[in-house]
């Protein structure tokens, strides 16, 4: 009979206390392992040697038999494994991002608290030896129960939507150099005027008790992936009904601690109408019609507060042709081949539109 190698005799006696036996199979595969790697205290499931292929311990062959034993292969042929390279020791399926760290598959997580929080463990192992950086883990609002593992094996939050929770962990030492949840919202607000010198103005059905019967312009926020001026047009649409074609963006104001500790970047921009029938939104606005520009510039809250007041100044300077906003230009950058817009001023003395001052 053959000696057993220290690896063979090892299997046998954990499977011996188990009362289960070991294969003749794996035994026999157990003499081409090299000791570097049946000696480490966390075998990956990723690893490979000269007798075992890189497909081994890949959850698509592995399959649950009884006593706890998992197929393995070894050159296209079929075998046991014990506990010892169970599923929980596998890495997180994730892709590499551009600034050295991963990102994980959230469709690849474990349905189980345990079998997570040992996948955790091993998978911020494995990212620390390829000296990886920050690691992004989302998790679906149905693997909710594994936040509170995530979070006691050190990850941070970092932002949340409706259907998920984006959390981070920094390996290396030193200060994280994640970048931070987004800081700002964005707003729009649509100064629409008509060839009547008539303004298209709005009351909000929900608003502060000091702005209660105040006509003021059409305005929201900018939806993710939408352009300022295509959200202007989206919002003055859906307040009151009214089509319109963006012009300029006349004026921005940019304000802090607004919401939530939130900065706040809120684009006026001009547009010209293109029907005229009011539709209100009934969910939003209480009422909206076109009122005299004189009239909406009396109201006392546009003369009581300087903001406003400023930005109404400036559109009336804007339709005197004394003033040039930012149009909206769509180039490509080389550095991501993406289109962007680009907001800027032209001063052309052929522009009929726009003269300058």
């Amino acid at each position: 009979m053959e000696s057993l190698s220290h690896f063979e005799s090892t299997v046998l006696m954990r499977r011996s206390s188990n009362s289960s036996p070991v294969s003749s199979s794996w035994n026999r595969a157990g003499a081409g392992l090299s000791p570097q790697f049946y000696s480490c205290k966390g075998i990956s499931p990723r690893a490979s040697s000269s007798s075992i292929s890189n497909d081994t311990y890949q959850a698509k062959n592995e399959e649950k038999l009884g006593g706890g034993n998992y197929l393995y292969q070894i050159n296209g042929t079929k075998g046991l494994y014990p506990p010892l390279f169970s599923r929980n020791q596998r890495v997180f399926e994730a892709i590499d991002d551009e600034y050295g760290g991963v990102i994980v598959d959230p469709q690849q997580l474990p349905t189980n608290p345990t079998t997570f929080s040992s996948m955790l463990r091993h998978s911020i192992s494995h990212w620390r030896a390829l000296e990886k950086k920050g690691v992004w883990l989302k998790l679906p609002v149905e693997r909710s129960e594994l936040v509170p593992v995530a979070v006691k094996a050190g990850f941070e939050y970092h932002h949340a939507e409706r259907d998920y929770v984006m959390l981070t962990y920094w390996i290396p030492d030193g200060p994280c150099m994640l970048p931070a949840n987004a800081s700002h919202q964005v707003g729009v607000g649509g100064f629409v005027i008509n060839h009547k010198n008539e303004v298209l103005v709005v009351q909000e059905k929900y608003c502060a008790p000091a702005s209660v019967g105040l006509w003021k312009l059409p305005t929201g926020f900018i939806q993710e992936s939408e352009e300022i001026f295509t959200g202007a047009v989206r919002e003055v649409k859906e307040e009151t009904g009214i089509d319109t074609e963006f012009v300029e963006v006349v004026a921005f104001r940019h304000a802090h601690n607004v919401a939530f500790e939130k900065s706040d970047l809120f684009f006026i921009c001009m547009l010209k109408p293109l029907s005229t029938k009011i539709k209100v939104d009934d969910l939003e606005i209480q009422a909206a019609k076109w009122m005299p520009l004189v009239e909406f510039v009396k109201q006392p809250m546009i003369q009581d507060d300087c903001m406003f007041k400023r930005v109404i100044d400036i559109c009336i300077a804007r339709l005197g042709k004394r003033y040039c906003g930012l149009s909206v230009h769509q180039l490509v950058s080389t550095f991501d081949g993406k289109t962007s817009s680009l907001y800027y001023n032209i001063v052309d003395t052929q522009d009929i539109n726009c003269i300058g001052n």
